[in-house]
């Protein structure tokens, strides 16, 4: 059993680790915002699937991905991502090297295709159009591209597995920015910020590593705009974390705004609203997230050092595609937050979220 997941006074159900189940509610309570994460388990990866009830999470089933986790922090940010069009959810196997394409129908997961992922111990993804790419960490770690079909399967783009600067990098996420002719993957314990330059045929090369503003960039997101907003851990320093940005421009990165501090712990993962008005940062050392404001250009400003509090050790986060809903997975209370975010001010309510998910549960998306 994963383990039993806790809905306040609403529901208790547990989800079985080699099952497909859910709850019914009335149809259209289906189309409010859905929530992935997947187990991780070392025997057999799961993706994990919530469904919006109010402001209250519900489980919704377990879909296995065929596929083995690891059973342990990956140190990442997007283990699971979204095709371009909405149709198909990736998942990473970090423990058995490859990656998982589902079709996405209705509440089900039906997996459709299972593929080496061009390296060892893959821990992010990334979508642009039909063009996906993977950053495996294990080795001297690389990054690894595919062309999604029209039937959602997954074929090896000829030359795009690319090298890493070095070996022993510690990578965290790869992302291709919003035009898709750039990918970019942050590495922890370099200080550096990769970008690779991707043609029209997906084809990713002509590496360059920038330093990194601050110290241990961890997780990143762009603005509509293409402004980059990366997290800084610093090391887990207390109270020393900090967020940068960058604008990005022929591959090179220029930095905006840079190391401006959260006043907190081991800001790790950022997620930015659709609007690109506010960016949020989770800080896993310190139990809580952080808000800034972010100016069309860039330029971040600390709004609120403590946005609120979340579980013990927040690990990842997603917003819903209206980013009325922000979702916090905490590794070291094994659940998901659900806060409310006011779309005027940024400002974080508290909703129910859910307990109880298996130890090592990562990666977090929302539609």
């Amino acid at each position: 059993m994963i383990g039993k997941l806790i809905i306040g006074a609403l529901a208790t159900a547990s989800i079985l680790a080699g099952s497909v189940t859910s709850l019914v509610f009335a149809n259209d309570e289906w189309q409010r915002p859905t929530v992935y994460t997947m187990s991780n388990d070392p025997s057999s990866n799961a993706v994990l699937v919530f469904r919006q009830h109010g402001d209250t999470l519900v489980p919704a089933g377990s879909f296995l991905t065929g596929g083995k986790g690891t059973g342990s922090g990956l140190g990442n940010q997007g283990a699971l991502a979204f095709s371009d069009d909405g149709d198909a959810l990736l998942v990473v196997n970090p423990g058995s090297d490859d990656i998982s394409v589902f079709q996405i129908n209705g509440r089900q997961l039906r997996l459709i295709d299972r593929v080496p992922s061009g390296g060892t111990h893959p821990i992010s993804i990334t979508t642009h159009e039909d063009y996906v790419y993977v950053l495996n960490a294990g080795g001297a770690g690389n990054i690894a591209g595919f062309e999604l079909t029209y039937h959602n399967k997954l074929k090896p783009i000829a030359g795009s597995i690319q090298l890493l600067s070095g070996a022993n990098t510690a990578p965290a996420q790869i992302a291709f920015n919003p035009s898709g002719d750039t990918l970019v993957v942050t590495e922890k314990a370099t200080q550096i910020i990769d970008t690779y330059a991707v043609n029209e045929e997906g084809v990713a090369s002509g590496l360059v590593s920038q330093p990194s503003s601050g110290v241990t960039p961890f997780g990143f997101a762009f603005t509509r705009r293409g402004a980059l907003v990366v997290s800084e851990a610093f090391g887990g320093a207390p109270n020393g974390s900090a967020v940068s940005s960058y604008r990005l421009r022929n591959d090179a990165l220029t930095v905006v705004s840079g190391s401006v501090p959260t006043t907190q712990t081991a800001a790790c993962w950022i997620v930015i609203t659709k609007n690109g008005k506010f960016a949020y940062a989770s800080n896993t050392g310190s139990n809580n997230i952080s808000s800034y404001t972010v100016q069309r250009d860039g330029r971040l400003t600390l709004q609120e050092a403590v946005a609120t509090p979340t579980g013990a050790g927040p690990i990842d986060m997603a917003l819903n595609q209206n980013s009325r809903f922000l979702y916090v997975l905490n590794a070291g209370s094994d659940s998901i937050d659900v806060f409310h975010v006011n779309r005027g001010n940024g400002r974080l309510t508290s909703g129910t979220g859910v307990s109880g998910l298996p130890d090592g549960a990562n990666g977090l998306v929302a539609r």
